[in-house]
């Protein structure tokens, strides 16, 4: 469930903080290509931030053009570089 596609790749999702509920909670920019590709690239807490900025949107754009069209080869190089932080969830 997306909360909000702001196209080109790039979604914000908003995160609950305990005992507050959504609106109290945070936003996060994931560059995104369903069922392909997740890359959790910013956050920030509601009440610090109401938005993101239209250059920011458009920033964000630009990665997702970029880190989404990379290969499995230069995704292992950039974590092995520790440029790119992997995320496993087996749970």
């Amino acid at each position: 469930m997306i909360d909000a596609n702001l196209g080109g790749g790039v979604i914000k999702q908003r995160v609950s903080r305990l005992g507050q509920g959504h609106s109290g909670g945070y936003r996060t920019i994931v560059l995104y290509r369903q069922a392909h590709r997740a890359f959790f690239v910013y956050g920030f807490a509601k009440s610090g931030q109401a938005n993101i900025s239209e250059d920011e949107v458009a920033a964000f754009k630009k990665a997702a053009r970029h880190i989404l069209n990379l290969t499995d080869e230069q995704l292992a190089e950039l974590i092995q570089n520790g440029q790119l932080s992997e995320v496993d969830d087996y749970g």
